[in-house]
């Protein structure tokens, strides 16, 4: 009978994760489709009425004509020109910009506004992109192992100080909460804000679909012809996307052990459950290396 209720359990579990994860996707797409169609058609209209502005005050040109035009911009977008200023801008494929660059191909991150055009660029993008994302997976792992060594040695730091081992664990945690939430979430938009003339909100924007690797290429640092950045400002930003991730990654790790414990008290049979798959996952990798 225990047995049988176990099962069911485990087919109730998946069902409602199932569910959840597709209301969820359903909740969000209305959510969007509510907040930005309208914008998205007014935004149409008023490029359009610009269009129709310009060719009444430019008799010389017709829509044809115009319609061309726009699209050696667009051609020009799409190549990583800014169609703004002239030929003086910075270069997109300057160093500094290419570690920028490669950076967002091997976490994935791929803002979109900035690619290869030439075939043996786009070839090597390729192989590059193959050897670099398992390269960079397996040192982000590995830097997460030395943030968890050096959180152990905090926890064990403050055992001294405070006998009770939960108290130290909570604090050290939420101390390693705080300070990389400075570090990563908080300061970095207040500098990016500063140097991109951005809003807070813009800056934390930016910074959490950069560290989500969503990378919708809306908002970029180092892009605005119109200033005058350092040279190591994009090189600067890629290496805080790489520890940012590895920070990120550990305080999700944890988040989700948290979770799996506060449901194995609240669920015994998902405990049970979760320790048969990791038995079954642990012999299928024995046998892989056998």
């Amino acid at each position: 009978m225990a047995r049988f209720q176990l099962v069911r359990f485990k087919v109730s579990w998946t069902a409602i994760l199932t569910l959840a994860h597709f209301t969820y996707l359903l909740v969000g797409a209305t959510i969007f489709q509510i907040l930005e169609r309208e914008a998205e058609s007014n935004n149409r209209n008023h490029f359009q009425l610009e269009k129709l502005h310009f060719l009444a005050n430019y008799t010389c040109l017709d829509g044809p004509a115009l319609e061309k035009f726009v699209q050696v911009i667009l051609d020009a977008w799409e190549k990583g020109v800014n169609p703004s200023g002239n030929s003086t801008n910075p270069s997109n494929w300057d160093f500094s910009s290419s570690f920028f660059f490669a950076g967002t191909v091997v976490t994935t991150i791929g803002y979109g506004n900035l690619s290869p055009s030439t075939v043996s660029g786009q070839v090597f993008c390729v192989f590059y992109a193959l050897c670099g994302i398992p390269l960079n997976l397996a040192f982000l792992k590995q830097l997460g192992k030395c943030l968890t060594v050096h959180l152990g040695r905090l926890e064990r730091g403050m055992v001294s100080v405070v006998p009770h081992k939960q108290t130290v664990e909570a604090l050290a945690v939420s101390l390693f909460f705080i300070t990389g939430s400075l570090l990563f979430l908080v300061i970095p938009p207040l500098l990016f804000s500063y140097v991109e003339g951005w809003s807070f909100g813009e800056g934390f924007y930016f910074t959490f679909i950069t560290l989500s690797t969503i990378g919708f290429g809306d908002y970029v640092v180092g892009t605005d012809p119109g200033k005058e950045y350092i040279s190591l400002y994009r090189s600067l930003a890629g290496i805080w996307i790489i520890f940012a991730l590895a920070w990120l990654a550990l305080i999700l790790n944890m988040g989700a052990r948290t979770m799996e414990h506060a449901i194995g008290l609240t669920h015994p049979g998902f405990k049970k459950q979760k320790e048969e798959e990791d038995v079954s996952s642990n012999t299928i990798e024995d046998m892989s290396k056998m």
